[in-house]
């Protein structure tokens, strides 16, 4: 990923003299809190901190606001330089866009690369998925070779005993236990979610042809069930489609992801909760029972992912900034878990039913960590007192795909890059 905000276009534009956001301008990189000297020395010390503070906080807004001022205008720059310096700034473009185009072949390339080592992998898949369902029986080789991993992984590791029965025997959950075992993806999954999930019997990846989504790049998940009492279909598919270029970071952007439609049977629909209400016919006073289904998180919710606005209907402001951050959240919740089942789940599997993989998981968490810095006594206070004027978060939000994996999608050029704040 080359952003963290997934309502994106892959035109939008770097920092220039005619466009600089607030957040990356050099003044308010640099600018540290204004001092404002005491006026009030005859006053209670509780009052001078709380004038003081309302200085501070006046001053802050005015520098804010007079650099807000300047977002997007042109500083004349440009204009001013003599045409031959000009012709050298128009020829750096033309550079740009030869070299823009290797890069959109060299990632090209990686997805190639990527395709024919999944194909070298894919008995190695097959081999797992006939352990996990106790097709297949394990071998001498892979068990001695997985007990000299579990001692190097733990010192106190106690080899198995020599004289068990030898023979297939399935490990029962084992998907369940893996999807349990991812952070995010354990916040998805409910009670009701995993009765259902207790069925899922292989994770399967697969990248898309020129046939698939009118051939756009992109990768496809398959959750592969038993024969269970919740829904008809054997396979449920999730596809990740990207843009035909690369996007301005030189990476795979997003377009849109599509699910499989769930063919539900009678009463089993995890993704709805149903409620009895009474009504009452107005004419004949008559009452009658009718059930009402209502949307309930579901982990199954995976299956119908969020639509990319069009660029229509942001130029028309169909959508308010919540309306756009809510959306936000979303693709980016909804890419992070595709990008972590390619890319975590489905290649290490055993790690993260053992839970081995949480450690690691936990590592990335305590590397967020450094992006923030605490807070005085003060600030807390105040983000607290005008929620609407700060722009501290106080918890990190979900970030987005992975960096090098990929962006967004690209219906939404319109957005104003200040109310979709990078994290």
């Amino acid at each position: 990923m080359s952003s963290n905000v997934p309502i994106s276009s892959s035109n939008i534009t770097a920092p220039t003299p005619q466009n600089t956001p607030l957040n990356h301008a050099p003044i308010a990189a640099g600018l540290s809190r204004p001092t404002v000297p005491d006026i009030t020395e005859d006053k209670e010390e509780e009052n001078d901190d709380h004038d003081e503070n309302d200085l501070r906080g006046q001053a802050l807004a005015m520098v804010q606001g007079k650099l807000a001022a300047l977002i997007g205008k042109n500083s004349g720059y440009l204009e001013s330089l003599p045409v031959e310096v000009k012709r050298s700034v128009e020829a750096l473009k033309g550079v740009q866009v030869k070299q823009n185009e290797i890069q959109n072949q060299y990632k090209k390339e990686c997805l190639e690369l990527e395709k024919k080592y999944l194909a070298i992998q894919k008995p190695l898949y097959e081999r797992r998925e006939g352990i996990i369902n106790g097709s297949a029986e394990p071998t001498a080789e892979e068990i001695e070779q997985g007990e000299k991993q579990s001692l190097k992984d733990d010192e106190d590791y106690a080899p198995l005993p020599k004289d068990v029965p030898s023979g297939p025997a399935a490990i029962p959950e084992f998907w369940l236990t893996a999807l349990r075992n991812h952070i995010g993806l354990a916040e998805l999954i409910t009670e009701r979610d995993e009765a259902a999930l207790k069925h899922l019997i292989d994770l399967r990846l697969s990248y898309l042809n020129e046939k698939d989504h009118e051939g756009k790049p992109g990768f496809k998940i398959s959750f592969v069930f038993e024969a269970n009492e919740f829904f008809e279909n054997n396979v449920l598919d999730k596809s990740y489609l990207y843009q035909d270029e690369v996007g301005y970071s030189g990476d795979f952007v997003y377009y849109k992801g599509i699910g499989t439609e769930i063919k539900w049977k009678e009463d089993k629909d995890l993704t709805k909760e149903y409620e009895i209400k009474k009504q009452r016919n107005k004419n004949t006073n008559r009452t009658r029972l009718v059930r009402k289904a209502r949307p309930t998180e579901s982990f199954f919710n995976f299956f119908s992912p969020p639509e990319p606005p069009s660029d229509e209907d942001l130029e028309n402001g169909k959508y308010d900034e919540e309306e756009i951050e809510e959306l936000e959240d979303k693709f980016q919740l909804d890419y992070q878990i595709g990008e972590d089942l390619k890319e975590k789940i489905i290649p290490r599997a055993i790690d993260y039913f053992t839970g081995k993989a949480l450690e690691y998981d936990m590592m990335d968490d305590d590397d967020d960590d450094d992006d923030y810095e605490d807070l005085d006594d003060d600030d807390d206070e105040a983000r607290f007192e005008d929620d609407s004027e700060s722009e501290v978060e106080l918890a990190p939000r979900r970030r987005g795909p992975p960096k090098g994996r990929g962006g967004a999608p690209a219906n939404a050029s319109n957005v104003n890059p200040e109310e979709c704040k990078q994290q």
